[in-house]
């Protein structure tokens, strides 16, 4: 989702390939072994097979906005707490089932510890590190979009209102509405 928000925000056309994560296809498999999504393809044949690092090429293409115009150093460790421990929180909340060593509600606690730092910083900016759209936003938004649909009930009334406004722009914005487009599985 970030990826495509990038580059979709950089006006960078690509074409998407839905992949089956359970059937890959062989053409897929060729060009990124480790067979994870997202994978792009440049022009000149490259392959980038991480999210950020697509963000990072679509932004180096075209930053109208100013997505990369915050101090670079808080930027990285934000998104860095976000794809590090609070993932693995979410991923255990998400999937809880699989991970019964704890019940869910620890999971998610360990992930509010996120949530509770991002609500901190709405609390001074309309964005999470300031008063515009930025990379960190893109790149944290998904994430949080997923830990929110986790259980929509409990986060509806959790204590997050800058947090949830936040949320919601984001997910009722032109550019996301854009890419969610449902597109057919590719298949070889």
């Amino acid at each position: 989702m970030r990826a495509r928000m990038a580059l979709k925000y950089a006006g960078i056309a690509v074409e998407i390939r839905e992949i089956a994560l359970k059937d890959k296809p062989k053409s897929m498999l060729q060009v990124s072994p480790k067979a994870t999504v997202p994978v792009l393809v440049l022009d000149n044949g490259n392959v980038l097979e991480q999210s950020m690092d697509i963000m990072d090429w679509a932004l180096q293409q075209s930053d109208k906005g100013r997505w990369l115009s915050l101090d670079s150093e808080h930027s990285q460790a934000l998104i860095a707490e976000n794809d590090g421990s609070f993932k693995q929180a979410l991923d255990k909340y998400k999937y809880a089932i699989r991970f019964p060593e704890q019940p869910a509600e620890t999971y998610r606690q360990q992930g509010e510890v996120f949530l509770q730092k991002l609500e901190g910083l709405l609390n001074q900016n309309s964005y999470l590190l300031a008063e515009h759209i930025s990379i960190v936003d893109v790149a944290i938004f998904p994430f949080i979009r997923q830990f929110a649909s986790v259980d929509a009930i409990w986060f509806e009334t959790a204590p997050y209102p800058k947090l949830k406004h936040w949320l919601q722009s984001l997910i009722s914005s032109e550019l996301f509405q854009s890419i969610m487009e449902k597109q057919p599985t590719y298949l070889d």
